[in-house]
């Protein structure tokens, strides 16, 4: 063969196989759903980003909770990925539950004034300035800290900062334990360091034990059998509870919280005992993209952020060395650039189908751009819609979250505070 001739060959099959990789177009303008909720904001006359959540989703979620749970446990409700007091209220009516997890000292003065019949236990040890904060802005009414309020303590050294700020301020506090399940990321890990917790709690006179958290979201996020790491966790779980039942004998409340549970993890509690008595979890009710799991499968995303096209260009191009006719060139989902109102959220483009930031632009917290192939036809004024990709922080940088139902917005939920007022 002639080297002319192999040459040209090996010309003809790169540019092939270019062709083959090359990728396809994929842009669709918004599906019925997604027109269905950009003509119920344009009906309610909302011009900005909106975190808006689907009521009937969200229903829908918690009748798929309840039916996992199935009364085999309480069910608890992780506020932090539900913050806003009206959201609160409704899964709390939906789901007959009166028991909060939260995480924040703003969260608990203010779901404290909201909800003073709900039973609140901390999610995470809260530094001993945080606590003091809380009795110092907290209204005194029908809730009782000392009977419904039950802080996380995670070591020795915080287990003594609480004792001395209950005895400071002449108030009983319930504490209950952070077990380490398997999760490290701190925690009590040996039964010798809570038998000794346990001593300090007997001989408080403020302080009283009141159960145990033990969060294990590793199970099914790390390599290998899901269930495996769950019976390990599980295990563990139970010997913490064994020993302290011993370790307390009559002592041992009787209304111990023994929580475990999350999310990602609670449908693995369908079958068999477990030595934990109420399961918690939030953002598998609205389902952000970080939860888009095996074990989440029959859940749906109840939430958006939806924001405006501000800009339309059908053409795109770069400052500096100008990559946006080859980028274009290259890949269909690059002819046209849109800028959105706001952006750089924890979020993805969800519809139009096809949206795409581009990293060699970068990214903008002001107005973002997003690509897409000449298939898509937005115009400025119309509705992008992106999903989060979780809810705890995201859902505090809208305002009011807009409420969808049958084809219209129907309320506006206000989010809880980030910072509460100064005591005085």
């Amino acid at each position: 063969m002639k080297r002319r001739t192999l040459v040209l060959g090996g010309l003809a099959g790169a540019a092939g196989l270019t062709l083959v990789a090359r990728p396809r177009d994929v842009g669709e303008n918004h599906a019925p759903y997604f027109e269905k909720l950009a003509a119920a904001l344009d009906q309610h006359q909302r011009a900005g980003p909106t975190l808006l959540i689907d009521a009937q989703k969200l229903q829908n979620n918690v009748r798929t909770l309840q039916q996992h749970i199935n009364n085999r446990f309480a069910y608890r409700i992780v506020a932090k990925s539900l913050p806003s007091p009206d959201l609160l209220q409704r899964v709390m009516t939906l789901s007959g539950s009166q028991r909060l997890m939260l995480f924040h000292q703003p969260f608990i003065n203010a779901v404290a004034e909201r909800f003073p019949q709900a039973d609140i236990l901390l999610g995470k040890p809260m530094p001993v300035a945080a606590a003091r904060n809380f009795y110092q802005r907290f209204k005194v009414g029908a809730f009782d800290p000392a009977a419904q309020l039950r802080w996380l303590v995670d070591t020795p050294q915080r287990l003594a900062e609480y004792e001395l700020l209950a005895v400071e301020r002449g108030t009983d506090m319930q504490i209950c334990l952070e077990l380490d399940v398997g999760l490290h990321r701190g925690g009590i890990t040996s039964t010798d360091q809570m038998q000794a917790m346990l001593d300090t709690l007997q001989r408080s006179e403020r302080l009283h034990f009141a159960g145990f958290m033990g969060y294990e979201p590793h199970v099914v996020k790390v390599p290998g059998n899901p269930l495996r790491y769950r019976d390990q966790a599980v295990d563990a779980y139970r010997v913490f509870v064994d020993t302290a039942r011993q370790h307390l004998g009559s002592e041992w409340p009787e209304d111990a919280v023994l929580n475990c549970g999350g999310s990602p993890t609670y449908q693995l509690y369908d079958e068999g005992e477990f030595p934990f008595n109420e399961l918690a979890a939030g953002s598998c009710l609205v389902k952000p993209t970080d939860f888009d799991l095996p074990s989440l499968a029959d859940h749906e995303p109840a939430a958006w952020i939806a924001t405006p096209v501000l800009k339309r260009s059908d053409s795109l191009h770069i400052p500096g060395i100008d990559l946006g006719p080859l980028q274009s060139l290259w890949n269909p989902n690059r002819e046209r650039a849109f800028f959105t109102y706001g952006g750089y959220w924890k979020a993805v483009p969800e519809s139009p189908q096809g949206l795409t930031t581009n990293s060699v632009f970068g990214r903008s917290t002001n107005q973002e751009m997003l690509n897409g192939s000449s298939t898509i036809d937005l115009q400025p004024g119309d509705w992008v819609f992106l999903r989060p990709t979780q809810s705890e922080f995201v859902f505090l940088q809208f305002g009011d979250i807009a409420v969808y139902n049958d084809g219209v917005i129907t309320e506006d939920w206000p989010v809880l505070p980030e910072n509460g007022p100064r005591a005085s």
